[in-house]
């Protein structure tokens, strides 16, 4: 054998060695047998990370509740077309660590694993093929305290594309009864560990804020020992090694005041703390999970203790000592950075009201800082620039673009300079009021050919193409920036806009048709400029209404 006969031997002797020995490797993550990523739900694959946009999949449950032993039916969900080749699920209590209960497979692409030496705690996939919906049973375990659980799963949609930590909606436990909607707000808290006292008055004060500990209130700066319209929160944590968060919260309400973590500016997935009155006046601590604009779900208070509560005159004031981990969909633990929320509202009978107020911290959070925080919030001039852009997309931007359609027809042969006059008119000056796309407008109408011209087609088109361009982009603006500001249970500014949408496309298809009717007589042309004329006084009479209806709700947000 000759040596270089040698080295190939020796170099394919060293591939097949290799291939041997990554083979398991490979193999272990593609048939699903991933107990090494019990614990942090991570696929593992070398030097990638998982992404941080929202996960295309969800995790749905046909219980909003559980009771010892009960089954529990789960779906792995694919959104759109974004299918999902590998997965991990586990359910945890919320804010643990280890999986609870045990899983039952139905006919499909999956098995159970064991995960910190549980049986069937777990399911992964078996195989990498394309998946869109992954059903199982989750059963509790008989022998647990019932406490409130969540699903945990990661989603592999390829080898560089992946999701890690996606959660499902808080399941309470029932123990056998009906879970309120709403936590209950009573005198005492349903712990061991806790002894209630009444706060004495002036304790919360905004003392060593941003020095020994982290302050957050609203008006910004304020002392709730000097102002009784101080709504304030504190967080100070004893030491980094033993996770002991002493936290205070105060201000004036009729029913409660609250504050929260979030991983976002939005309602949703968020950890909370309510202070408030219980059907017998007495004031009391709860512990909530929010899952969105419903009534966030009670859970229990946990390792909570030194539990000082009090109402004065109308503040209501808490202070605790905790060592609860914090948990939301997407982090958990202390050492994270989150969205800090305030919110305050009215109680009845002992349960919690839609919240009058809220306000929201401007960045993410670390709580075992000291810190004075700054709070996010919607200005009068942010309200003042949403006003001014609906009035002029509702009134004269969307009347610009019916002048310049209906109405050149009723002032035909009127000129002015040598030029329509219903181009003259509001369609320039209106178009210079819209955004980048609008400025093409009237200088393409100017500098447009003659009615004759044979490529006068192409500025027909290119005119009518652009306005319909800018009309979407403006309704998808108006659309998201009322969602930002939109605080009421059932998105009413939503559906007012929505209402307007429906409106202008009613009215556009009216004049439209009315438009392409063909006439045969000079009577008929000038009822048909009359029939326009009213319809298009209807049309701005309906804007007016809705823009009415909608400058209404960003005052009241």
């Amino acid at each position: 054998m000759s040596r270089l006969e040698s080295n190939h031997f020796f170099a394919m002797d060293y591939n097949v060695l290799l291939l041997v020995c990554i083979a398991p490797v490979v193999c272990c993550y593609s048939s699903g047998q991933i107990m090494d990523s019990c614990k942090d739900m991570q696929p593992h694959h070398s030097g990638l990370r998982p992404q941080t946009e929202p996960a295309p999949y969800t995790i749905t449950t046909d219980h909003s509740s559980y009771k010892l032993g009960e089954e529990v039916k789960v779906q792995l969900l694919a959104l759109g077309s974004a299918p999902f080749i590998g997965f991990l699920l586990q359910a945890r209590e919320v804010g643990g660590q280890s999986p609870v209960g045990s899983f039952e497979l139905t006919p499909g692409a999956a098995q159970l694993l064991i995960c910190s030496q549980r049986p069937n705690s777990a399911v992964s996939h078996r195989s990498e093929s394309v998946k869109t919906s992954i059903w199982v049973t989750w059963r509790s375990e008989a022998s647990r305290d019932g406490k409130p659980i969540q699903f945990h799963a990661s989603f592999v949609q390829n080898y560089r594309t992946f999701w890690v930590d996606v959660t499902s909606l808080v399941l309470t436990f029932s123990g056998g009864s009906t879970s309120l909607p709403r936590p209950t707000l009573t005198s005492s808290t349903t712990t061991s560990t806790i002894e209630s006292q009444h706060a004495s008055p002036g304790s919360i004060s905004s003392a060593d804020c941003g020095i020994t500990k982290m302050c957050f209130s609203q008006p910004s700066d304020c002392d709730p020992a000097v102002s009784v319209d101080c709504y304030f929160m504190s967080a100070m944590m004893s030491s980094p090694t033993d996770k002991t968060i002493r936290y205070e919260m105060t201000g004036p309400s009729n029913g409660y005041i609250s504050f929260g973590f979030s991983d976002d500016q939005m309602m949703g997935n968020d950890d909370i703390y309510i202070c408030g009155k219980g059907s017998d006046g007495q004031v009391g601590l709860h512990h909530a999970f929010s899952t969105g604009r419903t009534a966030p779900q009670a859970v229990p208070l946990g390792n909570v203790s030194d539990v000082r509560a009090s109402a004065q005159d109308r503040v209501i004031s808490c202070s605790f000592t905790s060592m609860n981990t914090i948990s939301t969909q997407r982090t958990k633990g202390f050492n994270k950075t989150y969205h800090l929320m305030f919110a305050h509202g009215p109680s009845s009978s002992g349960q919690i009201q839609f919240h009058a107020a809220t306000f929201i911290s401007t960045d993410k959070i670390d709580i075992s800082r000291p810190q004075i925080v700054g709070k996010a919030g919607w200005s009068h001039v942010i309200k003042a620039h949403g006003a001014l852009m609906l009035i002029a997309w509702m009134t004269t931007g969307s009347l610009g673009m019916m002048v310049a359609r209906y109405l050149k027809g009723v002032t035909k042969g009127h000129n002015l300079w040598g030029k329509d006059v219903w181009f003259l008119g509001a369609h320039p000056v209106l178009g210079c009021l819209v955004m980048i796309l609008s400025f093409l407008q009237p200088v393409v109408a100017l500098m447009r050919c003659g009615q004759q011209h044979p490529l006068r087609f192409l500025f027909n088109w290119s005119h009518s193409l652009n306005a319909v361009v800018i009309k979407t982009l403006a309704v998808a603006a108006i659309f998201t920036g009322l969602k930002l500001i939109d605080s009421t249970l059932d998105r009413w500014l939503m559906k007012v806009m929505g209402g307007f949408v429906g409106w202008e496309a009613l009215c556009y298809t009216l004049l439209e048709v009315h438009l392409n009717c063909s006439v045969s007589n000079t009577d008929t042309l000038k009822s048909k400029k009359i029939t326009v004329i009213l319809l298009m006084v209807l049309f701005c009479l309906g804007n007016c209404a809705f823009l009415v209806a909608l400058l209404v709700g960003i005052g009241m947000s």
